[in-house]
This record gives structure tokens, C-alpha cells and sequence, in this order.
């Protein structure tokens, strides 16, 4: 009987650990699913700027409320800022680009 008693001991301590085990790897088995959608997510985008290039089609220009905000509030190195936040680019083109924008909108620089 004693073995018996041991066994219902060492249950839950097993259990815990397969639980464990398995919280600590389920991150890692949705790391790889997640590559994997981040890899055709990337590829299809390829294809898509492939045939925007084809069709010599160009994205419109990101012009965001607060960018302009900070345009009409003289605030156009902040504006800057944003601007290079959303998309990424350097700052020269930030700032054509943002100067564009404000005079697109008839924002005089201050």
C-alpha cells in the first residue's frame, strides 16, 4: 500500500511540471508560427510593390492629422518627427516631405 501512496504523491508534483513544460513552450511554438506569417507577409508585400512598380502606381503620401497639426501650431520639428516615426525615412526626406505637406495645405512656416 505504501507504493501506492507514493505514487498519489508524485502525481501532482508531475503534473505541475508537464504544465510548466508546456507554458513554457508554447511561446516558442507560436515564435515560429508567427515567423512564418511575418515571411509571406513580407513576401506578398514584394509582389505587391512589384506590381505597383509595374503599373508605375505610387502611395499617396501619409499626411496625418497631428503632422499638420503641429504644421498649423509652428511646430514643424515635431512635425518632422512624426512624419519620420510613420515611415521610417531619413531626415532630409522627412522634411521635404513635411514642407510639402505644408505647403500643399497653404501652412506658411513660422
Amino acid at each position: 500500500m505504501r507504493g501506492v501512496n507514493a505514487f498519489v504523491v508524485w502525481i501532482p508534483i508531475l503534473l505541475a511540471l508537464v504544465f510548466l513544460v508546456g507554458l513554457m513552450s508554447g511561446p516558442q511554438m507560436l515564435g515560429g508560427r508567427n515567423r512564418g506569417i511575418e515571411r509571406r507577409l513580407t513576401e506578398i508585400d514584394r509582389r505587391l510593390q512589384l506590381v505597383m512598380d509595374h503599373l508605375g502606381v505610387t502611395e499617396p503620401e501619409p499626411e496625418a492629422v497631428d503632422v499638420v497639426a503641429h504644421l498649423v501650431a509652428g511646430n514643424k520639428i515635431q512635425a518632422i518627427k512624426i512624419y519620420r516615426e510613420r515611415t521610417g525615412v531619413g531626415l532630409k526626406e522627412a522634411k521635404d516631405a513635411v514642407e510639402d505637406i505644408a505647403r500643399r495645405h497653404g501652412i506658411t512656416g513660422r
